[in-house]
């Protein structure tokens, strides 16, 4: 098609299908119209063919083309498509030489993103001979500014001097491939170029690191750094943006409608919710109703305080899942994620702690230096992050996720780069023990490689165990053959649809603040005291003030289910409920038949510590009998005629702890 047949073609096209929203547009002082691509296809698909082949000339001539159409008032407007075909979505690791030049469409999450600054767009020369006035297109390929070759009335070729230019905002962003398709492999990136109105402060908020994105463009080429004045021979590609859609809707744009509301305030009332809602997270997993319970608190989440001084109390809940393989870790946590807004999954075999929290990358090719680059955790904030294989992340990066778990911030400073990034995510991890099974009789720390301070900074803790039962394994049989393998499909459908459950969620913690009434404070002081109380003497430590202030925060999301401004005894006793199926799954001491928080939270337990005593007890009688210099097998024959069976872990531990050392083989003396 020629040029003008191209224009007049889609003029027309606009004035059939667009008059209104082109006239609303050029009123309001727009400065973009956005078209559906298939209704293009549909009115001339020899002009879409034509737009999809040379898209970057083309776009010159339909933007061209709104001049022509009679407006009430002109304005230039930048054509922005969506909703192009199939075929023009490429994967960011499938795109090729063939495809420079096109139309595509591509999907990805921010990774890093450049400052918003301003760029040339043209620039006037004037000719030093003739005086003639020269516009010269700057383009995103330019780093420079470029000059004209020559002038075209008297074939001057240099000495031109810049008499004026004309400037628009851009910048540069980082997308790679979504987690859920890039599963045990490397996601690959590309660059994006925004610039005019996509980088709007609307628009801003979209492609912030952490965004999921559908990005139209046209990829181009670009030649890589210079070698010592020498041109590369390898291209590095970019995506001329025209047009960004979210794919993942953010919580302030869920749009709740008045039936919307209507359903939710029902909700809220239903008194058999809290079922409805275990009842809708994974349907197909049969039983984990505890479990459920505590992930849908977590959704829906404590409320943060800010204290006079300054202090935040975070209200986000963190739960950790440790258990046998086949018990569904996996499954629910993936579920989990993708069930609101922002959420993400990633695994920790595969993770380090800059994909965790963030880390500072250098980039002179795009965004001009040292830039910040954010991990899941901050893609994540105001959402929860489900990170499996939990204890196969290294302990360095454990100690990264510590200030997020703690105060909801990652800090950073790196190559001059000092910053304090917003993290306030909700924690869901799952760990295989390294046994291969879980073992109630043995300590936590023992079971699973998390760092003791990293560990005390969740909630809730559950072990999923697969116990044999005769009468549960055949329940469970029955549930798998009636939800996935007869092809009636009973039992699989969420109670409450998804979508639905997003905006309840965001309702409540938009609309509820739930405040904590006398009567349900006392409920849960008086259950903390009453385990405090059992701490007397000998006795291991069962409650800690981590759990006081734990418990507050599931009381409130209890509270905030039923979308209620009080919290209640009654949800004060559901917290409680929780609470106590986590301490006595962890928190249970066989030797002492009492719970023992340091035992939950992977800390040396009361009865180890009494153990100690008496060995250390043995080694100062000792001392003071044989000398400094004590045989080992001496210390280990009068510790057991205190009654110290497991003498040779415990003198392991003093020595890690650093109570006792070995001056020469088989001799121990103390510090």
């Amino acid at each position: 098609m020629k040029k003008e047949e191209i224009k007049d073609r889609f003029s027309e096209f606009l004035r059939e299908k667009y008059y209104k929203d082109l006239a609303t547009a050029t009123t309001e002082g727009k400065k973009s119209l956005e078209i559906d691509f298939s209704l293009v296809d549909r009115f001339d698909p020899e002009l879409a063919d034509e737009i999809l082949k040379t898209p970057e000339d083309n776009l010159r001539l339909l933007e061209e083309s709104i001049e022509e159409i009679d407006l009430p008032q002109k304005g230039k407007l930048r054509i922005r498509f969506l909703n192009l075909p199939e075929t023009t979505n490429i994967r960011i690791r499938n795109i090729r030489a063939k495809h420079i030049g096109k139309l595509l469409s591509v999907d990805g999450i921010v990774k890093r993103a450049s400052e918003v600054r301003p760029e040339i767009s043209e620039v006037v020369f004037e000719c030093p001979d003739c005086g003639k006035k020269i516009t010269v297109i700057q383009t995103e390929k330019d780093k420079t500014v470029r000059a004209p070759g020559r002038c075209l009335s008297c074939g001057a070729r240099r000495g031109f001097r810049q008499v004026e230019q004309k400037l628009y905002d851009a910048r540069w962003v980082a997308i790679e491939e979504p987690f859920e398709i890039t599963t045990g492999e490397r996601p690959s990136e590309i660059m994006v170029y925004l610039k005019e109105d996509l980088i709007s402060p609307r628009m801003r908020n979209k492609t912030d690191p952490g965004n999921k994105i559908k990005v139209i463009g046209i990829l181009k080429e670009i030649p890589r750094k210079m070698i010592k004045d020498r041109k590369s021979r390898q291209m590095e590609i970019l995506l001329d943006a025209n047009n960004v859609q979210a794919v993942e809707v953010e919580w302030e744009e869920l749009i709740i409608d008045p039936e919307d509301e209507k359903k939710i305030k029902k909700l809220g009332k239903d008194p058999r919710i809290y079922e409805k809602l275990v009842g809708s997270l994974a349907p197909t997993m049969y039983g984990l109703d505890d479990v459920k319970l505590a992930i849908i608190f977590q959704l829906f989440g404590g409320v943060p305080k800010q204290l006079k001084d300054g202090t935040r109390i975070r209200g986000n809940i963190h739960v950790l899942l440790v258990g046998d393989p086949a018990a569904g870790k996996s499954q629910l946590m993936q579920l989990t994620s993708k069930l609101i807004p922002r959420g993400k999954y990633v695994s920790g075999s595969g993770v380090t702690g800059p994909g965790l929290t963030a880390t500072v990358v250098k980039d002179e090719q795009f965004l001009g230096g040292w830039v910040l680059e954010a991990g899941a955790v901050v893609m994540s904030n105001r959402s929860v992050c489900a990170i499996d294989e939990f204890s196969r992340v290294s302990a360095q990066d454990q100690v990264a996720l510590q200030e997020a778990m703690s105060i909801g911030t990652v800090s950073i400073a790196k190559a001059s780069i000092v910053a304090t990034l917003p993290a306030q995510t909700a924690i869901l991890a799952g760990g295989n023990p390294k046994l291969g099974r879980f073992d109630p009789y043995i300590p936590i720390r023992e079971q699973v490689m998390i760092d003791d301070v990293l560990l005390s900074r969740f909630d809730l803790r559950f072990a999923l165990r697969d116990i044999p039962n005769p009468e549960v394994d055949e329940r469970m049989a029955d549930y798998i053959l009636k939800t996935r393998h007869t092809g009636t499909g009973e039992g699989v459908t969420p109670v409450i649809e998804s979508n639905l459950l997003r905006k309840y969620i965001a309702y409540a913690k938009s609309h509820v603040s739930p405040k904590l009434t006398k009567e349900a404070g006392q409920a849960i002081k008086d259950f903390y005291l009453k385990m405090r109380a059992k701490a007397t003497g000998e006795a291991p430590i069962s409650i800690t003030l981590r759990q006081y202030e734990a418990l507050i925060r599931l009381a409130e999301s209890s509270a905030r289910i039923r979308l209620a401004d009080k919290v209640t005894v009654e949800d004060a006793n559901k917290a409680i409920n929780l609470m106590k199926t986590s301490l006595r799954q962890f928190g249970f001491d066989p030797e002492t038949g009492m719970i023992d928080i340091d035992r939950a939270e992977g800390a040396m337990t009361s009865a180890q510590r009494s153990k100690i005593r008496i060995v250390l007890d043995v080694i100062e009688e000792l001392t003071g009998v044989i000398g400094k210099t004590i045989p080992e097998e001496e210390i280990t024959r009068r510790a057991r005629e205190e009654g110290v069976d497991d003498v040779d872990d415990i003198l392991r531990r003093m020595k890690n702890e650093g109570l006792v050392f070995a001056p020469r083989p088989g001799y121990l003396q103390k510090i």
